[in-house]
């Protein structure tokens, strides 16, 4: 008889919807992984469309009821699975991580827990068309077209970032912004907090684009540098691909980076 292999679960990002890891959740498929790809409260598996239309669900929102939406279903499987998440999902996976939930954690171009003050000029850049306006704290604020050639298509023409803005792009979780900014400067008691030191969590790997503007390597070698430095024993690795922009779980070779972190994640999983 053979085992059933590890499930997964795949985490969006803010912005997005769960069809933004359709080229992952199809490759793992096609080797025989369980994928769970569930969108955050308010997206659920509503398409792009209709989140434009109609964001009210997404205002007020904040990342601990993400997190907690989380738990309740990776709790409802039959077995802990493989944790990917991706920019603010990558947040969110090293949350779930300090709750022990997963075998192994894979945080792709992940944003910084509570506690990581590294903020390098683009990533403040991405951020300001929201936080600029602290009265709309719960509010659900579109992306603009030209904000999203920065922050995800600065690897293409303008044309080509709008043609994706179109099919992917949907509006903000505004508090999930403050929250992470809040967090990052308040790291015991940021919504973020995290115990890097914590010694029974899986393996983690964290995953950064040379040419990303959202989250440049310097965050994520500062989210390694915060675990290592704790002195936990738990396993952190880290992996840069060259090339690669905020949307790398698309960007063209994404296959390369599927493939590595799945490899990672079946090698260092938890027994």
């Amino acid at each position: 008889m053979t085992a059933s292999k590890t499930p997964i679960v795949l985490i969006h990002g803010l912005w997005m919807t769960p069809t933004s890891w359709d080229t992952w959740a199809e490759r793992f498929r096609a080797l025989g992984h369980d994928v769970i790809v569930p969108g955050w409260p308010g997206i659920d598996d509503r398409d792009v469309a209709d989140i434009r239309r109609n964001p009210e669900a997404l205002k007020g929102v904040g990342l601990k009821q993400i997190a907690d939406h989380y738990e309740a279903i990776i709790r409802a499987l039959p077995e802990k699975p493989i944790i990917m998440g991706h920019s603010f999902g990558g947040v969110i996976t090293q949350m779930l991580a300090d709750r022990g939930l997963g075998v192994a954690y894979v945080g792709v171009t992940p944003g910084q827990t509570a506690g990581i003050t590294t903020l390098p000029p683009s990533t403040a850049r991405t951020g300001f068309p929201i936080l600029r306006n602290p009265f709309n704290r719960n509010g659900a604020s579109p992306i603009s077209k030209s904000h999203f050639h920065f922050t995800f298509g600065n690897d293409l023409t303008r044309a080509e970032s709008d043609a994706i803005w179109e099919e992917y792009a949907v509006n903000s979780y505004n508090r999930v912004f403050f929250e992470g900014v809040a967090g990052a400067f308040n790291e015991r008691g940021g919504v973020t907090h995290v115990e890097y030191g914590r010694p029974e969590r899986a393996p983690l790997l964290i995953i950064a684009g040379e040419i990303d503007h959202v989250v440049p390597p310097a965050i994520a070698k500062a989210i390694v540098a915060k675990y290592t430095k704790s002195g936990g024993p738990a396993v952190v690795d880290y992996k840069e691909f060259a090339g690669r922009t905020h949307r790398i779980v698309s960007q063209d070779g994404w296959e390369e980076v599927a493939d590595y972190a799945l490899n990672w994640a079946l090698a260092n999983a938890a027994k």
